[in-house]
């Protein structure tokens, strides 16, 4: 097994992997616990455009994806604070809205090629040096944020109306909230691609709260659901030449069912 890590790019895809799946598993619990969870999913289609815009302007996809998801991500909320949208209501016009955005980009630009499927499906061999060197810096500001105001995101994930008359920003944090999962997403979607990213910050939270402990302890297992999906994923990738993407996604499942039979039990 130890074989693989005698590759370069086997080593960036675990280091890649291994910031993703904290990253993803620490804002997946506020997620799910605002019944957010297909923000998760949106705000991928919507970095998918800034992946287009990239790949047919000859700009680097990674960071216009970004930009692109950042925005997405304001306006998701603007709509939901502002209009009193349901939430569901307006992920969904987003989430329909940039994927059609991002196919006719690439269709017009002719950008069809197995760069863009590696951004749909992921692949571990097109993650490179700088790619983890961006991961690696936006995520720590990304994980730095969602722990300082931890508690203050849980208090809102709990009561939103009661965390207001308590005097916090919630307006303000909810912004930062979807800021921090946007970056999240558009920096995951090289290992796990963007059609799959939603399943790796959702399902091992999900898994997690089958266990019905504490809020740090479920953020602790959907961790370690999250380390051992990406480790076992990436494994299978490697071996049986598997989309790494795909691959995570059905270890992650694998949990999903083992723990609900565990507790069922």
């Amino acid at each position: 097994m130890l074989e693989m890590f005698s590759y370069d790019f086997m080593q960036r895809a675990f280091v890649a992997g291994i910031i993703i799946a904290v990253l993803a598993s620490v804002s997946g619990t506020f997620v799910v616990l605002r019944r957010y969870s297909m923000i998760s999913e949106t705000l991928a289609h919507s970095a998918l455009v800034g992946v287009a815009v990239g790949l047919v302007a000859g700009l680097n996809p990674l960071w216009m994806a970004v930009v692109v998801a950042i925005l997405s991500a304001w306006l998701i909320e603007y709509l939901r604070s502002e209009f009193s949208l349901y939430s569901d209501a307006v992920l969904a016009i987003l989430l329909s809205g940039s994927l059609a955005i991002a196919v006719i980009i690439v269709s017009l630009g002719g950008a069809f090629n197995n760069s863009l499927f590696s951004y749909l499906f992921g692949s571990i061999l097109s993650v490179s040096s700088e790619d983890v060197i961006t991961i690696a810096a936006f995520g720590t500001v990304a994980l730095g944020i969602l722990l300082i105001f931890s508690k203050e995101l849980y208090f809102i994930a709990y009561d939103e109306e009661v965390a207001k008359t308590s005097g916090v920003k919630v307006k303000l944090l909810n912004f930062l909230l979807v800021s921090v999962v946007a970056i999240i997403i558009a920096l995951s979607i090289r290992v796990v691609g963007s059609l799959l990213i939603g399943a790796l910050m959702v399902i091992p939270t999900i898994s997690a709260l089958q266990f019905r402990v504490g809020f740090l302890k479920t953020v602790l297992i959907s961790l370690v659901f999250a380390l051992v999906s990406v480790f076992a994923g990436m494994t299978l990738s490697f071996y049986f030449s598997l989309p790494s993407g795909a691959t995570i996604v059905l270890c992650v499942l694998f949990i999903f069912i083992v723990s609900l039979i565990a507790n069922k039990r």
